[in-house]
């Protein structure tokens, strides 16, 4: 494989591009060549996640008219923006069929990033050197929707000098989920606070995840808490060299 779409979720664009360049820094030392469609926008995910279906279908044709032609792989550093894709659109073009044929053969394209590296590439030591203890977060979409629970541990096992330990809970909910925080926040915030207590009683340094809805949630609490654990998505941890 030559080369592959990069599709940047709204968070990572607009608030952690720092993710979008540890992808890329990844796939290019595996020798990947990296596209960037200009035309891409949302996936329609937060307009679908709070009932404005008729926007959110508008949105999603628009990212399906800029990828449908496409002839290689989209990689995706969130496991909620694919699962959007890959799961929810069936039923956003269930009355349409001409979008719904489109979106079932961009779904069938697209990969999260942990997904394309041990799945697609066959790849799981990307030469990534970490020192420290970590543990990592499964965020709802990637673990319940895309079902990718061993390729995060896989690909964090592989780098060297890191230790990992598996905190109690690791599947449970951070909390987030978009508006939901919004919308029912006492619930919310019970389910962090549940979520940080694993994670503080696990002993782990640093925080990783898929996700950076999940990662800004967290980080959240750890900033009002003056925690000293750090968080990386994924694609940070593989471009580390220390």
């Amino acid at each position: 494989m030559n080369s592959a779409n990069i599709f940047i979720s709204c968070l990572v664009d607009n608030f952690f591009p720092e993710v979008g360049v540890s992808m890329v820094n990844v796939l290019e030392k595996l020798g990947i060549g990296i596209k960037f469609n200009n035309e891409q926008t949302c996936c329609g995910q937060p307009a679908f996640n709070t009932g404005y279906q008729s926007d959110a279908r508008d949105v999603a044709k628009k990212l399906l008219d800029t990828y449908r032609d496409s002839d290689d792989p989209i990689v995706c550093p969130s496991g909620s923006c694919t699962a959007m894709i890959k799961v929810f659109y069936r039923d956003l073009f269930k009355n349409d069929p001409e979008y719904r044929k489109i979106a079932d053969e961009v779904a069938s394209n697209i990969y999260e990033f942990t997904d394309f590296l041990v799945n697609k590439l066959q790849v799981v030591d990307v030469g990534a050197e970490y020192r420290g203890k970590v543990t990592y977060h499964s965020s709802c979409h990637l673990l319940r929707e895309l079902r990718l629970e061993k390729e995060p541990r896989k690909l964090i096992d592989s780098v060297k000098g890191i230790e990992f330990v598996e905190m109690d809970m690791h599947d449970a909910c951070c909390g987030f989920g978009g508006t939901f925080s919004i919308k029912m926040p006492h619930i919310s915030k019970s389910m962090l606070e549940e979520k940080m207590k694993c994670t503080i009683e696990s002993g782990a340094e640093t925080l990783v995840s898929t996700d950076m809805g999940c990662l800004m949630n967290i980080n959240g609490y750890i900033s009002r808490n003056n925690l000293k654990i750090k968080t990386m998505h994924i694609a940070q941890l593989l471009d580390s060299k220390k």
